[in-house]
């Protein structure tokens, strides 16, 4: 196996336990509720407080890995998130909850940005889409396996004991990075010359330094930026109704069985690995055929189209076996935008590719926060399937911004 696969494997396996912490809390959402006794409208405060903190640090932990490196700053993102997951289980009421998951929030914030900025040195221009679509992949089959993880273990154990587990979990990766990764290729002793040569030659990144007078305002003088950023706003809307209300969704809006609910709140996240997968290879084909112009556009203005559609119909069904295989395929679908939008935050921010995917993810929290607290206020005013119908639209609107993104401009070129 190739040196650069080594990497991407290592931080899949770190994408795969980020969503684990993540999704454990929605997955647990139904013993938390009546433990603490909480309404709808404060479960989605507990779960978008997570939300704002995240995007509150997501653009100076992208900076600061862009100044350090992705080494050091995951090190201190892993370890942070992981004490907070781990004291998630002390929490004893709504107030003391809200904390921690704010806190838990400013430790996570900055993972996937610095991820991107080690797969920009490790990897190939060419191939960035498709590392990105396995790093995506991994993050959907760590939330597919929680609910098997979680319910077994909340029924047995409690649900305070998952997040002392998963916790640990994050240590030990943390660990094994410490001692093995090695920030840019030419530093590590295992790879080959024509490996090396491969990479270094082909990732189109001149330098990791960034200049320290660097003015990052300056970014928002470029329309295609702002394109980039209204389309993940849309895009996030849909993916944190997943990562957040899916499973209370299914539980308290239709009424799913806790063994129903197992596969129910998995098979979404297990067809969108399909999408993330489908999303980065088919991105990279199609730049290589169309070039990176629309090779990066139309791949993903189809799966988040087709994505709206199908959540709009599973809102409108009353059949529960349909709305969850529409959830599935609106997912899938969507899915394929996110390894694709991450590749395009890296070709056009060059040696800022942190700050720039950290900007861009910022802009895709927002939405997600803003969505995430209105759906329990609009879950207890007109029902479940009302804010999943609004949300739907949204997700489809975000298609039409393709249209308006170019890869093939850096941001310097603006």
């Amino acid at each position: 196996m190739k040196k650069r696969h080594q990497v991407l494997l290592v931080l899949s396996l770190l994408s795969m336990i980020t969503f684990l912490d993540r999704i454990a809390i929605s997955s647990a959402s139904g013993r938390i509720i009546d433990d603490l006794k909480l309404t709808p409208v404060q479960w989605g405060w507990i779960l978008g407080i997570f939300t704002l903190a995240y995007a509150g640090f997501e653009v100076p932990t992208g900076f600061l890995g862009d100044r350090l490196g992705a080494k050091k700053v995951l090190i201190r993102v892993v370890l942070w998130w992981s004490l907070f997951t781990v004291l998630t289980g002390f929490s004893t009421s709504f107030i003391s909850l809200l904390v921690i998951r704010f806190l838990f929030g400013v430790g996570e914030a900055g993972a996937y940005p610095n991820t991107s900025i080690a797969l920009s040195k490790w990897f190939p221009s060419v191939e960035r889409a498709r590392a990105q679509s396995i790093i995506w992949a991994a993050s959907r089959i760590g939330a597919a396996l929680t609910p098997f993880i979680v319910i077994p273990i909340q029924q047995k154990y409690g649900w305070q004991t998952t997040f002392y587990i998963l916790g640990i979990v994050g240590v030990l990766w943390t660990i094994g990075w410490f001692f093995w990764f090695k920030e840019e290729p030419s530093q590590s002793k295992s790879i080959s010359a024509d490996e090396l040569k491969e990479i270094e030659s082909t990732r189109n990144v001149e330098t990791h330094k960034v200049d320290p007078s660097y003015n990052y305002w300056r970014n928002f003088k470029s329309a295609n930026l702002w394109y980039l950023l209204g389309m993940y706003f849309c895009y996030a809307i849909g993916a944190y109704f997943f990562q957040s209300w899916l499973h209370t969704y299914l539980e308290k809006g239709r009424h799913l069985s806790q063994d129903n609910l197992k596969w129910a709140s998995s098979l979404p996240f297990i067809l969108a690995a399909v999408g993330c997968l489908a999303g980065g290879w088919l991105s990279d084909k199609a730049v290589l055929k169309f070039g990176i112009k629309w090779g990066r556009r139309i791949v993903p203005m189809i799966g988040l189209a087709l994505s709206g559609i199908s959540i709009i119909l599973a809102a409108l069904t009353q059949d529960n076996l349909i709305a969850v295989i529409a959830l599935g395929i609106g997912m899938a679908c969507m899915d394929v935008a996110a390894p694709v939008s991450w590749a395009v935050a890296m070709d056009i921010g060059g040696n800022k590719s942190g700050t720039i995917s950290g900007t861009m993810n910022t802009a895709g929290l927002t939405g997600a926060y803003l969505s995430t607290i209105a759906f329990g206020y609009l879950a207890t005013r007109y029902g479940y399937n009302f804010p999943v119908l609004l949300l739907g639209g949204i997700v489809f609107a975000g298609a039409f911004m393709w249209f308006l993104i170019d890869a093939s401009k850096k941001l310097e070129d603006n």
